[in-house]
């Protein structure tokens, strides 16, 4: 899911571990437990239908009330760019996380009416798309810089799917990843000063999560304001073993939890220590304003 309870946070405004083995749709059943989503039809949009579209990659459904089909600001350019902006997700993750799923994806954008009608008081705290066996974004009339993130936030969850189905990721890892790879989108290098300091202030009052806390498939059980602590500590962390082996170093380990469902295992090979260490450095590195 992408946290929406105000701008993106890099926005100036404002023991063993192993993956718990599941059937191939268990983290998609328990994000979308509940969910009420529209008709497999898809033909309820805000202008009476839902537009497809396709790529090499995806199959893109689009509702948004754009009132002329050609032109610059026409529904056929919309389409176009929303679909070059996951191709390029697509290429992006393939390069930095090591993640090519073979399979079409599926990304239903909707008119943002009819996205906050439809899933309004379904999360307990605003989103802006969430995964859940297809793609939802709440869209726009035009290809924003907030639509590019949230695009390519949610390209992650459903590439993590498609390749690692038989397992449930912790949240840590799933958000973590996604928000990091929604931060590169925008041309971002590492958590900016401002979250950083947020983080610390949140160290020294012994509010941070440890990382048991941050295992669950999800944040969906967290208030705003705890999601959205959870979602930039997570970001935080990936952001930090980056920056102990660079991109590549991520890639390899994502692919290693891909390939073998346990998450300290590939920590070990990579980054030569357990996950549980890691951290708890971390955290550390925070409670010494660092």
């Amino acid at each position: 899911m992408t946290y929406a309870g105000g701008p993106p946070p890099f926005f100036e405004q404002g023991g063993q571990w192993s993956i718990q083995g599941c059937c191939g749709l268990a983290l998609v059943l328990w994000l979308t437990a509940g969910l009420v989503f529209p008709a497999d039809g898809l033909d309820q949009g805000a202008d009476g239908e839902f537009e497809k579209r396709t790529s090499s990659h995806f199959v893109l459904y689009q509702d948004v009330d754009i009132d002329q089909t050609s032109g610059l600001r026409g529904s056929r350019r919309f389409e176009q760019d929303v679909l070059s902006v996951l191709e390029s997700a697509y290429r992006s993750a393939d390069q930095k996380l090591g993640l090519r799923p073979d399979g079409p994806l599926t990304v239903i954008v909707y008119d943002p009416a009819v996205f906050d009608r439809t899933f309004s008081g379904q999360f307990r705290f605003p989103v802006a798309g969430f995964y859940g066996g297809r793609v939802h974004i709440r869209g726009d009339t035009v290809v924003t810089d907030r639509l590019v993130a949230v695009l390519h936030h949610e390209y992650v969850h459903a590439a993590f799917d498609e390749e690692n189905g038989r397992h449930v990721l912790p949240a840590w890892l799933n958000e973590g990843v996604a928000e990091w790879f929604e931060a590169r989108s925008l041309g971002l290098r590492g958590v900016p000063s401002h979250q950083r300091r947020r983080l610390r202030v949140a160290a020294a009052q012994g509010r941070l999560y440890a990382l048991d806390a941050l295992s669950s498939p999800s944040f969906g059980h967290l208030g705003p304001e705890g999601a959205s602590l959870a979602y930039l500590q997570s970001w935080s962390f990936i952001d930090e073993l980056v920056g102990l082996r660079g991109t590549r170093g991520l890639r390899d380990w994502l692919r290693e939890i891909v390939r073998r469902g346990n998450i300290d295992r590939a920590t070990r090979r990579v980054y030569r220590d357990r996950i549980g260490a890691l951290f708890e450095d971390h955290l550390a590195a925070l409670a010494a304003g660092r």
